[in-house]
């Protein structure tokens, strides 16, 4: 298998060509097939088959393969796509009241436009930095990267953001993950090592009380005696 990126339209050769360690196979029919559909036209010179496709929008992009049938059955796979955006795997966590950066870039390759989005279920709200500038700011330190910067955060900007790169083939998307926490997440280890020390405290104070009234129980008790017998 084999991926091949393209940003814009161009004309390509995709070539097969038959290892020496198979040259002992004989009587070979050869198929090219883009999904399953067969392709026609192919030209083939010794031991190699190929087709020249003219790639023009993305209608053409997608998984094309050679197989070759005889004694035994051979097959190779060429992927034809846009250029991938490079985001983040992992969340980025933030506080509310903070600021929160989300970048994407992508490398070789630069894009006509950029274009940001979040998630509200299965629908997708376009973030325009212009109309809600006390909000979002969306910038780019250059023309394959892109920045979206949210301003003030809330438990309502919780969510999944996605990052479109247009190129002439087709689009291109990222996803990021914004998790954003309360200022309380950070002080609840405090907190409740705080509750340990006032139980402790407590239980100290208490034993304290306890075993004062057991020694002057002890000590009324002695006085007693002592009275009884004079």
């Amino acid at each position: 298998e084999k991926t091949i990126t393209l940003d814009r339209a161009t004309r390509i050769e995709l070539l097969c060509k038959l290892d020496a360690k198979y040259s002992h196979l004989k009587s070979l029919q050869v198929t090219w097939k883009k999904g399953n559909e067969t392709i026609r036209h192919i030209n083939k010179t010794e031991n190699s088959w190929s087709v020249h496709l003219q790639i023009l929008d993305n209608s053409k992009l997608g998984s094309y393969t050679c197989t070759l049938k005889g004694e035994e059955e051979i097959s190779a796979t060429f992927h034809l796509q846009v250029p991938k955006i490079q985001g983040r795997e992992k969340p980025i966590v933030s506080y509310e009241g903070d600021t929160a950066v989300l970048i994407c870039k992508t490398f070789g390759y630069t894009p006509i436009a950029w274009t940001w989005y979040m998630a509200n279920g299965s629908d997708q709200i376009t973030i325009n930095g212009s109309l809600l500038t006390d909000k979002y700011v969306i910038n780019g330190g250059s023309a394959n990267v892109t920045h979206l910067k949210i301003l003030k955060l809330t438990k309502e900007d919780d969510g999944v953001y996605q990052c479109e790169a247009a190129f002439e083939l087709g689009k291109s998307v990222g996803k990021l993950k914004l998790e954003v926490l309360s200022l309380m997440v950070p002080l609840k280890p405090f907190l409740a090592i705080v509750a340990e020390v006032v139980v402790l405290v407590t239980i100290v104070f208490l034993y304290e009380m306890y075993s004062k009234k057991k020694d002057k129980y002890a000590t009324d008790e002695k006085e007693f005696d002592q009275v009884e017998q004079l």
